[in-house]
């Protein structure tokens, strides 16, 4: 008699919690990593901005090799553990590295070979808990997303108060710490997950797999480490990247069939406005982050009352505290105006996120106005972020989406895979863009560093408006593409 099918309920929760310790440990070391690279290390802004540049692209395009050994390899199921383990392991790396930059970079690429092994596997096991019942995954994927900024939020909020207590170290440790939470809990929930995984799973493990697995991961860590400290190298492989997605795409509509084209069209210049939008979405870590540290009243009253004291690295939990109070709000708008047959294309989505960023930056860019002593209020951070954060709703999170909508089903892991390696070149780009504002070592001075931070802001605010302006533009042609590609599906035979 055949084992009963796990519980959903089960195995949901089982995923959820393993993603919300992970991106509690992500997260936190995030918030962290370019101020102890710039105030531990005595990096420059330059350097630190485009190490951690490098560092985010190599941990987006990692997952389109974890995916595939998760898949083809070790199992789905199996390769999940594996990936948190190592991510733990990197971040312990982190809390006990001392001076030096070289053992920092190889943390780093311990990091990003992680990540890689546990982010699309982790997604992957929720997508076939729910397979082939639509409504329950649109559901599971949103309270997946909600783990993800649970997670983030906590240790943004907890990891620099330890730092700013106990030290650098400390902080680090406790990424790893609950990580491995998430881990145990995971491990001792196995039984949960049970016939849910690739079909490598369902096979015995083979171990010579697992050790080329472990000896492919040992060599990528240097390969991050030697990428990650040399510029040239770094800049080489994204525009060799850039190239090769694009040539992805042409070879893609070239050879698809006459109703897939015109999605692919679409598909690529959504793809490239999502590209420009995760240059704005770098600066979080980078130029945002460092203008907090030098010039961000950390002290915040409101009507002559002392509200809160948030540290620079703390800042950054305003994105994914503004996501969850603003995404139910979002789906809310969607659901209305869809029953009512008005729901915007995902390319006017995409046209309002563009200006509600650009609203964040022009009032991260005009706080300067009024700062006293080189000093803004933080509440210039906090609506700033709030608009950046609904921009982000709009376009990044609907990047998946967008994929799925218009891309052919046969085509569309390979074009996740290119959707990521996209993001990851927007990464890299986004800390050179930072480095507008990078501040010379012989500048302490709060007024001048102002004038730095708020000119790259204001910069970013027009350009976020050409980029609505562009999106506009490009709407018409996106609807005509997009009728194109219904009637063009809906005219095919049936495959009854």
């Amino acid at each position: 008699m055949p084992p009963a099918p796990p519980s959903q309920r089960r195995a949901f929760s089982t995923i959820f919690l393993i993603e919300l310790w992970e991106r509690f440990g992500y997260s936190g070391m995030a918030s962290l990593l370019v101020l102890f690279m710039v105030q531990k290390e005595g990096f420059g802004d330059q350097q630190a901005n485009l190490i951690w540049g490098a560092f985010t692209a190599l941990v987006y395009t990692a997952p389109t090799i974890g995916g595939w050994i998760g898949d083809k390899v070790l199992g789905t199921r199996r390769t999940v553990p594996i990936g948190a383990g190592i991510l733990a392991l990197g971040y312990l790396l982190l809390s006990i590295v001392g001076d030096g930059s070289y053992p920092l970079y190889c943390a780093m690429g311990v990091i990003v070979v992680g990540n890689g092994l546990f982010k699309p596997n982790a997604a992957n096991m929720v997508r076939r808990i729910y397979e082939g019942e639509d409504a329950k995954i649109d559901s599971a994927f949103t309270l997946y997303y909600m783990a993800v900024n649970v997670g983030s939020t906590m240790s943004i909020l907890l990891a620099p108060w330890i730092k700013d207590r106990f030290g650098w170290h400390a902080a680090f440790a406790i990424c790893c710490g609950g990580l491995l939470l998430g881990l145990i809990n995971y491990l001792v929930m196995l039984r949960s997950v049970d016939g849910i995984g690739s079909p490598a799973d369902e096979q015995p493990i083979r171990w010579n797999r697992l050790a080329l697995v472990l000896i492919g991961a040992v060599a990528t860590v240097g390969v991050v480490a030697f990428v990650i400290q040399h510029r040239e190298v770094a800049m080489t492989g994204i525009f060799i990247a850039g190239i090769v997605i694009l040539a992805i795409f042409a070879y893609m509509i070239k050879t698809g069939a006459r109703h897939e084209r015109a999605g692919m069209l679409i598909a690529l210049i959504l793809v490239v406005e999502t590209w420009l939008f995760f240059i704005f979405y770098q600066q979080m870590s980078t130029s945002l982050t460092l203008f907090a540290l030098r010039n961000v009243d950390w002290n915040q009253n409101l009507f002559g009352m002392h509200v809160f004291t948030w540290s620079a690295a703390q800042y950054q939990a305003l994105n994914p505290i503004w996501i969850m109070l603003l995404s139910p709000l979002l789906a809310w708008t969607y659901r209305h105006f869809g029953k009512r047959g008005r729901d915007l294309p995902i390319a006017g989505k995409f046209a309002i996120g563009f200006a509600v960023v650009a609203i964040g930056f022009l009032i991260f860019g005009t706080s300067g106005a009024s700062a006293v002593d080189g000093k803004v209020s933080s509440w210039f951070m906090v609506w700033g972020y709030g608009f950046y954060s609904l921009g982000e709703l709009l376009v990044g999170a609907l990047g998946l989406a967008m994929i799925s909508r218009y891309v052919p089903l046969r085509m569309s892991g390979f074009m996740m895979g290119a959707y990521f390696v996209a993001v990851a070149i927007s990464q890299y780009l986004g800390s050179v863009v930072a480095n507008y504002a990078s501040i010379p070592e012989n500048i302490s001075d709060p007024l001048a560093s102002l004038a730095i931070y708020t000119s790259l802001f204001n910069n970013l605010g027009l350009l976020a408006i050409a980029a609505t302006v562009l999106a506009v533009v490009l709407l018409p042609l996106t609807k005509r593409l997009s009728a194109t590609t219904v009637r063009c599906v809906s005219d095919q035979p049936s495959q009854t």
